[in-house]
Order: C-alpha cells, then structure tokens, then sequence
C-alpha cells in the first residue's frame, strides 16, 4: 500500500476534499508522509487552508508546476518541503486533483513520474463524468477533451507506471443545489421550486465530495483492486423525482413547484451557451451527459475497494443542502 503521497490541486474544490481524508489518515498512521504540491499565489490567497494543512502534518512545497526540474527534484526526494518536518525521501504514489482548465499539466508530472523509479502509482485528475462511457459519442463531447488526451498519453507512453482513473458521475453537493441559470437543473428551497431536465424519471449516479475523498484512500488501501483501471464508484442512485419528493418530505411535506425542461430545449441552450462562450457552457454539457444518462453502470466498483455500505445517502445530502441554503 502507498505510504508517501504527493498531490497536486489539493486546494481546489474536490482536491480539497481529497487532500482532508489523506490528512486524517496521516494523523492516524495509516501513511508515513503526506504532502501537496501548490503555487506561492495559492499559499498568498489561501493561507488559511495551507496552515492548516501544516498543522496537520502535511508538507507543503511551494514552486511553478511548468518548472519541470523542481517537480522532478520533489517527487524524487531531493528537495526539501517548504513547511513540514525535512525529508529527502522519494514519493511512491501521485494523486492530481488540478482543475479542468490545467488538465493538461499532468503530462509533464506523468512523463517524470515514469522515469522515477520509487514511484508506483498515479491518480489522474478524474473525479466526475466517465470520459469513455459511449465510445460513440463520449469522445467528442467538449468537456472530455483535456482528460482524453491525458488517458492516451498513458496509454502511449506509460509503461512502468500504475495508474487508477476514480470515476465518480456528479457530485451531489453541487448538483442538489439551486443555480443560477434553473433550466439546467435547480432546487430553490425557500422557494420550495425545482427545475429538473427531461420528465424527471432518469436515473442519474451521484458521488458526495466528502464520499471522493474516503473512495480514493479506499482504493489506495486496496492497490491490486485499483490498478490499472476505472474505478467507477458512486454513493447512491436517484431519479430528480425522487430527490424532489426527498426535499418534499424534508421540507414539511408540502408539494414543490416542479418545472420540467425538455431535452431539445436543453440541447439548443447547450448549443447556444458554447457558441457565445457562456463559462456556464461546461455545466450545461455535463447536465445534459448526466440526465442522458451516461453515469449508470451495471455494477459499481464500491465493493472491490472495500467501501459498499459506507456511503453517504440521498436522505443525508438533501438535509445537508437543505440546511446550506436555509443559513445562507
């Protein structure tokens, strides 16, 4: 099992999550040395969350991811961390959580990552939609262009390297929650209103940000399970009817104002949105991907990693978003 981990992006929105489950499982022994690669703007802006970090053990270095020969010297052991007890030891597995838009950074890590031998494994920032899951029409979808070009440069030139793609469909935190274009998708709780795509009966496969997280230490506990693999994991199941009633039932049980958006009406918003450069445009795409349906599988892979009935439920993540949009 991993036992010294680099990750790059643990400061974004999932990588945080990620970066907090390594965190507690580094305070309780599970991994001798958990560090994270991030720019001196992040630790200017957010201070707060790198100090706290540190003081939970994790190392912190502090460089330019396009420096090739830094990131070498880190993953190799022969730089110090910026913060954290100096070690001048190699890491053996690399998790990326980079955003969308520095996807392509991950090649440069993979390429060095290749040709350090101590190394053993890579997590690719994948955390979301199955880029593959139609080989028909996933591979012209836009927002997967970055991560298959990522998926093929390790089948080309990743030879040595083990790598795990963790495929979690959309988290529920942000899809339960209100938007603020509704006719991709909305639940208003004050207004007791939901705006749901299609007739509101497709099933849609749903991962909890706080779940990615403990699914990835769970699939470093369980490295064969994992290697060389999708893993395609999720919490739980649900059609938008059955969330809305779930809101329903949590909200006093009166019944919501439902709007149903029909798919050719979601497809020329789509269309529109990517031709006007909407930044919204992505958001509209995977909707869509998801109410189409292109998250379900006949099997999740929960159980190969040890994590079948540890999952947060629809029940719990309706009350969390409940709850945020109430103190808002």
């Amino acid at each position: 099992m991993s036992s010294s981990i680099l990750v790059f992006g643990a400061t974004g929105v999932i990588g945080t999550y990620i970066i907090n489950e390594l965190a507690k499982e580094l305070r309780a022994g599970t991994f001798d040395r958990v560090a994270i690669f991030t720019s001196q703007n992040t630790v200017d802006t957010k201070s707060n969350i790198v100090q706290n970090l540190q003081s939970q053990g994790v190392e912190v270095f502090v460089g330019d991811i396009a420096d090739k020969d830094y990131v070498r010297g880190v993953i190799e052991g022969s730089v110090k961390p910026t913060s954290g007890t100096p070690q001048s030891k190699p890491f053996d597995t690399i998790i990326s959580a980079v955003g969308r838009n520095a996807i392509l950074t991950q090649i440069p890590i993979l390429e060095i990552a290749e040709s350090v031998p101590t190394v053993k494994r890579f997590f690719p920032s994948e955390y979301g939609t199955d880029i593959e899951y139609d080989p028909k029409t996933s591979p012209s979808e836009p927002p997967h262009q970055l991560k298959l070009k990522v998926r093929a440069y390790i089948r080309e030139h990743i030879k040595r390297l083990e790598y795990t793609y963790l495929v979690t469909g959309p988290y529920s935190d942000l899809w339960l929650g209100k938007t603020k274009n509704p006719r991709v998708g909305s639940f208003d709780v004050q207004a007791k209103k939901a705006t749901v795509l299609y007739d509101g009966e497709g099933k849609v496969s749903f991962t909890s940000m706080e779940d990615v997280g403990k699914l990835l230490v769970a699939a470093l506990r369980h490295p064969e399970a994992s290697r060389n693999r999708a893993l395609k994991v999720n919490s739980f199941t649900a059609t938008p009817n059955q969330v809305v009633a779930e809101f329903e039932r949590q909200t006093g049980g009166q019944k919501w104002d439902v709007e149903y958006v029909p798919r050719d009406e979601v497809l020329q918003s789509e269309k529109k949105a990517h031709e006007e450069g909407d930044p919204f445009a992505t958001a509209h795409t995977l909707r869509r991907i998801w109410a189409d349906g292109s998250t379900l599988y006949d099997k999740r892979d929960n159980g190969d990693i040890g994590f079948e009935g540890k999952e947060e439920s629809l029940e719990s993540q309706v009350k969390k978003a409940v709850e945020k949009q109430m103190h808002a």
